[in-house]
């Protein structure tokens, strides 16, 4: 049996390994000399440059729906502290910076979290869900992603009503697993988000019109199986391409999956192990 962490030997230990966790974490943030973006307007910048929306109650798995209302409680608590936020030339944009710690005291209800890729309930729980959201946007633009973490090991839930490719999602944990980008070019960028009562919708708007765009698309995605496990195979590109020819001027491997199947695999196309 492989020697337990330090955090995994009991709630107490735990609770001492976040705080470590996030006192180092805000030393290193005083100490970056970063400028992370703060200043939020109610006025649109006149260029809308993305916009998506996701689908706030979805099965997932064999987990309660009612975790998915709470969900939607957390959301709408949330996305008013990062919509309208302007990411000016130079600055880095934080959702934990913007959003805060999502406790009970503020409103947050218990939503699903994924922790050694097995799901429970916790406080706050959902909002990866509005991190996917962002990437994706943030993914057809230029903006540079400079913090991103995933649960890229494994495949813990079926698709429904998948809009975007597998492994372009985000994994987040106050405040030390942050997801961030930052604005290298000069023109300033904008992110609206707001929840109505079926979506998490989202636009992301700029300064000034862009001469590129951006398309995103799994390719070779199939299910194999291997030493008795069903893995998720398959990679991710995106194309940069020029608004004005058409011509795709780059193509980017951002994803290549290799995730282990979570899910009972029944259903699945599964090309046999060779």
């Amino acid at each position: 049996m492989p020697r337990k962490l330090f955090c995994e030997l009991s709630p107490f230990t735990y609770r001492i390994s976040v705080f470590k966790c996030r006192t180092v974490r805000r030393i290193k943030d005083l100490c970056s000399g970063q400028h992370f973006s703060s200043y939020k307007t109610n006025e649109h910048l006149p260029i809308l440059i993305y916009k998506h929306n996701s689908l706030i109650r979805r099965r997932l798995g064999n987990t309660e729906m009612e975790l998915q209302e709470n969900k939607a409680v957390n959301l709408s608590l949330s996305a008013p502290k990062v919509s309208g936020i302007l990411i000016r030339p130079g600055e880095t944009f934080s959702f934990w910076h913007l959003v805060g710690n999502t406790t009970a005291s503020k409103g947050y209800k218990e939503g699903v979290t994924i922790s050694n890729y097995n799901t429970k309930p916790g406080i706050g729980g959902g909002l990866c869900q509005f991190t996917n959201l962002i990437h994706w946007m943030v993914l057809h633009s230029p903006l540079k992603i400079v913090e991103h973490h995933h649960h890229d090991r494994a495949d813990l839930f079926p698709d429904f009503n998948r809009q975007v490719p597998f492994g372009t999602g985000t994994s987040i944990l106050y405040n030390y697993l942050d997801y961030r980008f930052k604005n290298d070019s000069d023109i300033t960028y904008q992110l609206i988000v707001y929840v109505t009562d079926t979506h998490l919708c989202g636009e992301l708007r700029a300064s000034d019109s862009l001469p590129i765009k951006y398309h995103i698309k799994s390719e070779n995605e199939h299910f194999i199986r291997k030493d008795g496990n069903v893995y998720r195979i398959g990679q991710v590109y995106r194309d940069c391409i020029d608004k004005a020819t058409g011509n795709v001027i780059s193509r980017e491997l951002i994803r290549d999956n290799n995730a282990k199947v979570m899910y009972d695999t029944s259903h699945l196309k599964i090309t046999p192990e060779i």
